[in-house]
């Protein structure tokens, strides 16, 4: 049975009429499914009985289980959930202030097997459906009881693997008649799969871009991010260069920093030639610990010094605050793994 949140604006105003009701009943129904998030048909109460059982009869309301919750010293609170098919997927609440940011996954797993990250260890289970994408984004925010202000898909998955899904719960975070979340506070981080960063620039919205790079030597880069071996590091900096040429937005380059591996003279080096002259905001990522790893962050005066040598080029470059890093909430380290509950 079809899931109703999978089922186009279109298509459930020609079931309505089918079922012999009244246009105005499809906003209804979507309020109750992009707003209210309910669990149930029973739940719809401003609609007639007949419909709700003639819904029932037809969809599913998808749902997520949480399965486990753990919050950080910092405040953060990272959920693992289980879909309606058996798979599983995290996301982090981060809140900050009167501000609450979701870090959303798009795939469950990954097939991308970045060499440092916990996520790719086990594979790809499947690609998610924008359903599922945008229902982590509303556990998280029903869970805080609070408004979300920005979402970066950066959690579990490639996001560029699974476009069009990406693309559809961006548009409904993004909606009035969702989230309603500024599309300058809706991020998608790519490993760098350059053909859909050309489709992307080429969107109407202004959804923000971040590029995991982590290395601007190909060799480098090729040990770190395997899956993305096929797309060379100069022909994704003249997709870059197009990118910001079409939209005009300013890009992020992800850097997680690791000792002896990307963070020496020559890495350096490399990053200031590849930024040098255009327009980017780099993000030194302080490496997170990931069990059975070998490799190790780099010292907190080397994160200092690439900010710096970056900023005497003009390129814009902070080190990026971490996250739950005490609840493996922390970038590198999502993993769909049952954890101690801690609430």
């Amino acid at each position: 049975m079809q899931d109703l949140h999978d089922i186009t604006h279109g298509e459930l105003l020609a079931v309505l009429e089918e079922l012999g009701q009244p246009k105005f009943r499809a906003k209804q129904v979507e309020e109750w499914l992009w707003e209210k998030g309910v669990a149930s048909f029973d739940e719809m109460t401003n609609l007639p009985k007949a419909l709700r059982t003639a819904l029932a009869e037809r969809y599913t309301l998808g749902g997520m289980e949480q399965l486990a919750r753990q919050v950080s010293e910092d405040g953060s609170r990272k959920y693992l959930l289980r879909l309606g098919d058996g798979a599983a997927v995290e996301c982090v609440g981060m809140p900050t202030g009167s501000k609450l940011a979701v870090c959303a996954s798009s795939q469950a797993g990954c097939a991308m097997g970045c060499a440092f990250c916990a996520t790719g260890a086990a594979g790809l289970t499947r690609s998610l459906a924008a359903s599922e994408i945008y229902g982590q984004v509303m556990h998280v925010r029903d869970d805080f009881d609070t408004r979300v202000t920005s979402v970066v898909l950066m959690g579990q998955g490639e996001p560029f693997a699974n476009y069009d899904a990406t693309l559809s719960a961006l548009r409904r975070l993004n909606s009035p008649d969702g989230m309603g979340i500024g599309a300058r506070h809706l991020t998608v981080s790519t490993c760098g799969i350059i053909p859909q960063i050309l489709r992307f620039a080429k969107e109407p919205e202004q959804f923000t871009l971040a590029v995991s790079l982590h290395s601007a030597v190909q060799r480098t880069r090729n040990l770190l991010m395997p899956g993305v071996k096929r797309y060379s590091l100069l022909n994704l900096y003249e997709a870059m260069g197009t990118y910001v040429d079409l939209t005009g937005r300013r890009p992020t380059y992800e850097y997680a920093l690791i000792r002896g591996v990307n963070d020496t003279e020559e890495e350096l080096e490399s990053l200031v030639d590849f930024c040098r002259g255009t327009l980017a905001h780099v993000n030194i990522i302080r490496l997170n610990e990931v069990p059975g790893s070998k490799f190790l962050p780099a010292s907190d005066a080397r994160a200092g010094e690439f900010v710096r040598r970056l900023q005497q080029v003009g390129v814009e470059a902070t080190i990026r605050l971490s996250r739950g890093a005490d609840i493996d909430a922390a970038c590198g380290q999502l993993r769909q793994r049952m954890e101690k509950k801690r609430a």
